[in-house]
């Protein structure tokens, strides 16, 4: 039992490196113009962490099933229903015995925040934020809710919106220029017409983060 444990510890180790090392998208490639994208082939390979590479993603997760001894720092807990979930860094998992299970999260949770990694899709006519196989959808000034991948997601019309290079003026942290992108992307939301025309939802993001210190590109 005690190298079973020792065993899982490691897994979740090496999958904290891993999502620090390699899990930032790669993004477009500036060298080669605006539209070319880095090529990104999975080099890691276990059993318990699969690729995503969806929208261009490019991310890994741990399976869903795979049982971990103890939560990742930072994890958030979440009620919902007559259970209690918790998710860190675009991974939900539920309790099991002593242990804790990597699930997909129920239509309907609630988080307070996004992954620090997401793509923001254009579908249908609607923003969608996307991250490990889970769609979510802006509730408000609550955070976001888990929803139903929508129809069109499997079509052609399902575009991921490019994400703008921001350039942080003052010095602020990577944590912080996540924490802002993701509340200027919250407050895009609420503007007239944001949610019918990607060009006033982009503008919307780039002015709310101009106004806290960055550059946006």
């Amino acid at each position: 039992m005690r190298t079973t444990t020792r065993s899982l510890a490691a897994a979740l180790a090496a999958l904290a490196l891993l999502g620090t090392a390699m899990g930032a998208p790669p993004g477009p490639d500036r060298r080669a113009g605006p539209d070319v994208r880095r090529p990104a082939a999975p080099q890691f390979r276990t059993p318990h962490i699969r690729f995503d590479a969806q929208y261009q993603h490019n991310h890994y997760y741990p399976e869903r099933g795979y049982l971990v001894p103890s939560l990742p720092t930072g994890s958030i807990s979440v009620a919902f229903r007559d259970g209690r979930y918790f998710f860190h860094g675009g991974v939900w998992y539920r309790p099991s015995g002593t242990r804790f299970v990597v699930v997909l999260p129920p239509i309907g949770i609630f988080v307070p925040i996004l992954p620090a990694a997401y793509v923001t899709l254009w579908i249908g006519g609607t923003y969608y934020y996307y991250a490990n196989g889970v769609y979510y959808s802006p509730a408000g000034t609550s955070g976001y809710v888990v929803v139903e991948p929508p129809a069109e997601a499997a079509t052609a019309s399902a575009a991921a919106v490019p994400e703008p290079v921001i350039y942080p003026r003052n010095g602020q942290s990577a944590e912080q220029t996540e924490t802002d992108r993701r509340e200027c992307n919250r407050w895009a939301t609420t503007q007239p017409s944001a949610m019918n025309d990607a060009g006033v939802f982009q503008r919307a993001v780039a002015a709310c983060m101009d106004a806290r210190g960055y550059t946006v590109r």
